[in-house]
């Protein structure tokens, strides 16, 4: 039988690891998920994965594996070795160096300042060969909200939305359903599946009466936790996301104007209440917010918001990817709704324009198209890689 081998090998072993890193999604925050395996002489003779925030990390479950077998063997990790010492589990390199592993293909640099590049450093000076690079962008696709924790201080946030080719989101009686086609709709249910929280404001909690669930057919058991901006506590006890099972729980961001009696009667529903101080009145402090979020484990964020909620997270510059649906759909009038709202700059100047826009494919008739505005290349010591 014929085996893969160079760089062949490399991609099959490295998305093994990659896998083996996606088991820990649920239960790894604020830690990276992360997946290693040990391969020798063509055969895979240790693997793990980092199954909770304190236990053993990816690397050391795998060589522990392997034991003797490690020797003159190569490690494959999504995410570059660690090699601080101030945590609770001990440096990752150094299990390494000991193990006796000849060679390590890595996928992207930890964003941690303390180890970026450090560690691949330290494997190099103790005459381990290192690769580094190879399925950079899925990597970093998979811990973008970890990333983010650790050079923004908060979630990662992905802006979605669909909208008429005039950039309307409802017309002025609000009817919004819908505007995008079924393709369209299963892209926003994977959207869901991959991100920890999903964030909307109160008005289209009430105009919709949302589920604001995962509903693919098939898909792993994940469902994001439902975010509601509710300065005020208007969300109805009644909601479809209380009274239909399936969805994750709910979180109600409040503002200190909420009514005690209001708060309880939502309490006793099945929300989390955190009561936040507000930027403006009715405008809850989105930092704090997405702080808050992240003091829970929550590390990505999708927002399908209204034209409110989409222009204060822009305004605050909080969002880190924009994906648009656009229909072949023309709503027309002065009075419809806008995907963003508020008030518009005085001159195009002082327009926002958008990094690296592009349109990323068809869905049906629709086409999605987006903008990263925070990446892997926004990772200081990136450039070039």
């Amino acid at each position: 039988m014929s085996r893969p081998s160079g760089v062949s090998a490399d991609r099959r072993w490295m998305r093994r690891a990659l896998a083996l890193a996606e088991k820990g999604r649920d239960t790894v925050a604020p830690n990276p998920m992360v997946g290693a395996v040990v391969v020798r002489d063509g055969e895979v003779v240790g693997e793990g994965y980092h199954r909770e925030a304190g236990q053993a990390h990816a690397e050391v479950l795998a060589l522990r594996v392997a034991g003797d077998r490690a020797r003159g063997a190569t490690l494959y990790v999504n995410l570059e070795p660690c090699c601080h010492v101030e945590k609770r589990t001990p440096p990752c390199t150094e299990a390494i160096v000991r193990a006796g592993v000849a060679r390590v293909v890595v996928s992207m640099r930890d964003p941690n300042p303390r180890v970026f590049g450090r560690g691949l450093e330290r494997l190099a000076e103790q005459h381990v060969e290192v690769s580094e690079g190879l399925f950079s962008a899925r990597a970093f696709e998979q811990n973008r909200g970890f990333s983010s924790l650790i050079r923004q201080g908060r979630p990662y946030v992905t802006l979605k939305g669909a909208m008429s080719l005039d950039g309307k989101i409802a017309t002025a009686t609000g009817d919004s359903q819908w505007i995008s086609g079924q393709s369209s709709l299963a892209y926003a249910h994977r959207l869901r599946r991959d991100h920890d929280a999903i964030l909307v404001g109160i008005s289209t909690a009430t105009k919709d009466d949302p589920r604001l669930t995962n509903r693919l057919p098939g898909s792993r058991n994940h469902q994001p936790v439902r975010v509601i901006l509710d300065s005020t506590g208007r969300l109805p006890p009644d909601s479809r996301l209380f009274s239909e099972e399936g969805g994750g729980p709910v979180f109600l961001a409040a503002g200190p104007r909420a009514p005690d009696a209001a708060l309880r009667r939502l309490e006793k529903s099945g929300a989390r209440i955190f009561v936040l101080e507000e930027e403006r009145p009715g405008e809850i402090d989105l930092a704090g917010l997405l702080s808050v979020l992240a003091g829970e484990g929550l590390l990505t964020v999708l927002v399908e918001g209204g034209s409110r909620v989409n222009a204060s997270f822009l305004a605050a510059g909080l969002v880190d990817r924009i994906r648009v649906v656009l229909a072949p759909l023309l709503i027309g009038g002065a009075d419809a709704i806008g995907w963003l709202g508020g008030s518009s700059p005085p001159t195009l100047s002082r327009a926002r324009r958008l990094p690296a826009f592009s349109v990323l494919r068809r869905l049906g008739d629709d086409l999605l198209v987006g903008a990263d505005l925070w990446g892997p290349d926004s990772l200081p010591g990136t450039e070039g890689l």
